[in-house]
């Protein structure tokens, strides 16, 4: 092909251009191979950009992320730098308060110096390589040359002890000589030693009570330090710093007890704190050391309750407080009781006390432990969870601007993983939707958004909320599957009673009342709880017992959204419907016990509706008057003595007089004792840690 004429050229630099930038538009955006990281059940999205030029629908093509733990993953959390385990002792010198050991805090230079050494070491080890290749080959063709070798060897071995030998000598009497030689530590010696702590505040004491604080929490796994010599002294120095440290470091740096994070860090320049400093790193390392390593659920909570009192320091740590969440959070998860209030409160204070700089690492452990606590909530008990999540809730109201963002997130991944299961239809879709993490996922956030609806807009998390609960609903219309729906109705019942909003949800309850039962079913032997479950078995659905509790669950739904609006002055166009349907089951109906039930709930229904529609007759404003229609028997609200009313309150007694009268697990009483354990850990301390030296 010849060369392009002069016309041909000029063409093509003007118009070329535009042409391949056209085309790069329009070509598809492949998906790129899944990073090998922890979060590979995220699965990226994957649209071709021509279709979505063109308006063509391209849901099918995207793929959702599934994984509740994948959500929120550790690329938006803080970054962790982690301290040694292992950290020194202090110099029992009071002019020295370096710690003995390596510091962690390691600068950029020094980060950059170990990079090239690394990259210079790995060139000597592939040269090393290569010259071992090299002699191995000699010495498999040539045998005199392996016997030369090893002659070798031995002569030069002999010379270099000869010539070293003599300083290889001074270097053992030099070892010898400056060898720390510890102290076993007594109790008589913990005793004079907190004496001048706590009375002239001794600094050469302190600085010995922390390094015997510091073997004491070290014991067993590293005894490098001071020997303690029996369980007595090893309580005493426990007790003594865990009760005293924080006192006796704010009497030193001069500051008061509700002393802020600002007014502290002012103070990091100041010769007080570079002697505190020290100390203070220490005493948190020994603490943190021992968190990880004892099990013993009321020392762990008396740990955690004393270092909330020292949170601020945590502020001039960073590295440390980035360790303590990671401690704090599992222990909040699988504790109980004194343990997970305790490690719930101190979160709660990191935010709080140390700013909201640290809410995302505490909202994502938090949020990520919880779920997987949901994963098998049968194996735990309903009212850790329940604590759980309260916590949690209490956690994302300290920072509400965060926490709606990260709500709406985890909203639509929710709403997603629904469109994905009505798209797909298959069972492991539809699995995921009924899963116990699913169900509390949304929970957290109906909680969330009742709890601050006043605080903050949730409007665009509410509308959003509703749809998605609707849908869940609406996906699984079958009876097999009541229990999951009656959670979806008391969830809208109480958005709408937090929130103020009008949510229809009479024709999600009475569907379960309108459902008919075999003639061959009977009473069935086994009681399954539609509270506490989400699915139902299969031998259920045909027995009466079933037809029963799904009526009586009906009726206390249907209570609850009518008192809700028993008040409002179109409460009378409200009841119509639902009235018309609970006759036809009324009409239709065999069982008298069920009939009797309906027919109370029909009784009270009409009476509040006359009640509501003959004060609406005697009022003089128009529907557009909004603010009249507000006040509308807003008197007889607050006195709660219309029949209506009391009869919403026997029928929410007797639902709670039925789940205290349930069989309680054994487990549940055994968590009551370790919660009334909690004022008598001082008390036991000792005892407990005899026993752990003991062992």
């Amino acid at each position: 092909m010849g060369k392009l004429g002069k016309k041909a050229r000029k063409f093509a630099k003007k118009n070329l251009p535009s042409v391949l930038k056209q085309r790069r538009k329009n070509k598809i955006v492949f998906k790129k191979r899944p990073s090998k990281n922890k979060n590979d059940g995220a699965v990226k999205e994957v649209v071709k950009a021509a279709e979505l030029s063109n308006g063509r629908n391209s849901d099918k093509e995207v793929t959702v992320t599934t994984s509740f733990d994948a959500l929120f993953s550790e690329d938006d959390d803080t970054m962790v730098l982690y301290d040694s385990d292992s950290d020194g002792y202090l110099s029992e010198d009071p002019s020295c308060g370096d710690l003995v050991g390596n510091d962690d805090d390691v600068t950029l230079e020094d980060a950059e110096h170990k990079r090239t050494l690394s990259v210079n070491n790995q060139k000597v080890y592939e040269e090393l390589a290569a010259q071992k290749k090299l002699l191995d080959k000699l010495k498999k063709k040539d045998k005199k040359f392996v016997k030369f070798l090893e002659s070798y060897n031995k002569g030069e071995i002999s010379e270099n002890q000869e010539m070293y030998s003599d300083e290889d000598d001074d270097h053992m009497e030099l070892d010898d000589t400056t060898t720390t030689k510890y102290k076993v530590l007594t109790s008589s010696v913990i005793g004079k030693w907190s004496k001048l702590v706590t009375e002239g505040h001794n600094e050469p004491a302190l600085i010995n009570l922390i390094n015997a604080y510091r073997a004491a929490c070290h014991f067993g796994p590293e005894e490098t330090g001071p020997t303690i010599q029996d369980s007595e002294t090893f309580c005493n120095v426990y007790t003594f710093m865990l009760s005293e440290a924080d006192n006796i470091f704010r009497v030193l740096l001069k500051i008061p007890i509700n002393c802020k994070k600002e007014t502290l860090l002012e103070l990091k320049n100041t010769s007080r704190w570079k002697k505190v400093q020290p100390m203070i790193k220490s005493y948190f390392r020994s603490t943190l050391f021992l968190l990880k390593q004892v099990t013993d659920s009321e020392i762990l909570a008396f740990s955690i309750t004393r270092l909330r009192a020292s949170i601020v320091f945590f502020a001039a740590f960073p590295s440390l407080l980035n360790r303590l969440i990671q401690i704090i959070v599992p222990l909040w998860a699988t504790g109980g009781g004194t343990l997970s209030v305790s490690s719930s409160l101190i979160l709660q204070d990191v935010v709080s006390v140390c700013g909201s700089n640290h809410f995302d690492a505490c909202f994502i452990k938090t949020y990520k432990a919880y779920i997987s606590r949901c994963r098998n909530i049968e194996t735990v008990d309903t009212k850790h969870i329940e604590f759980l999540r309260d916590s949690f809730i209490n956690l994302c109201s300290l920072d509400l601007e965060k926490s709606s963002n990260k709500a709406l997130v985890s909203i639509q991944q929710l709403t997603n993983i629904l469109k994905h299961a009505r798209q797909q239809e298959n069972k492991e879709a539809i699995k995921k939707i009924y899963s116990w993490q699913y169900v509390q996922c949304i929970d957290i956030w109906v909680l969330f958004i009742s709890a601050n609806v006043n605080e903050c807009d949730v409007q665009s998390l509410l509308y959003a909320m509703i749809q998605l609960i609707n849908g869940v609903a609406c996906l699984f219309p079958g009876p097999k599957y009541f229990p999951l729906r009656i959670r979806c109705v008391q969830w809208l019942n109480k958005l709408s009673s937090s929130c103020g909003v009008f949510i229809p949800v009479a024709s999600l309850i009475l569907d379960m009342v309108e459902y008919k039962v075999n003639k061959e079913g009977g009473k069935s032997r086994k009681r399954v709880k539609l509270a506490s479950d989400l699915k139902l078995p299969k031998f259920w659905l045909k027995s009466q017992n079933f037809v029963e509790q799904c009526v009586n669950s009906a009726i206390e739904l249907l209570v609850v959204h009518f008192f809700q609006w028993s008040y409002h002055i179109s409460f009378p166009e409200l009841a119509v419907i639902p009235l018309i349907r609970l006759k036809k089951f009324y009409e239709r109906s065999t069982a008298e016990s069920l009939k009797r039930v309906v027919k109370r709930l029909m009784d009270m229904v009409e009476q509040n509706v006359e009640f509501a529609q003959k004060k609406r007759d005697d009022v003089a404003f128009s529907p557009k008057d909004h603010e009249s229609v507000d006040q509308f028997l807003q008197f007889e609200k607050g006195t709660l003595n219309t029949p209506f009313t009391q009869y919403y309150k026997s029928v929410i007694e007797k639902s709670a007089s039925k789940t205290s009268t349930s069989p309680k697990e054994p487990e549940k009483v055994k968590r009551k004792k370790t919660q009334n354990a909690g004022g008598d850990v001082d008390a036991n301390i000792k005892g407990k840690k005899r026993r752990v030296v003991e062992t």
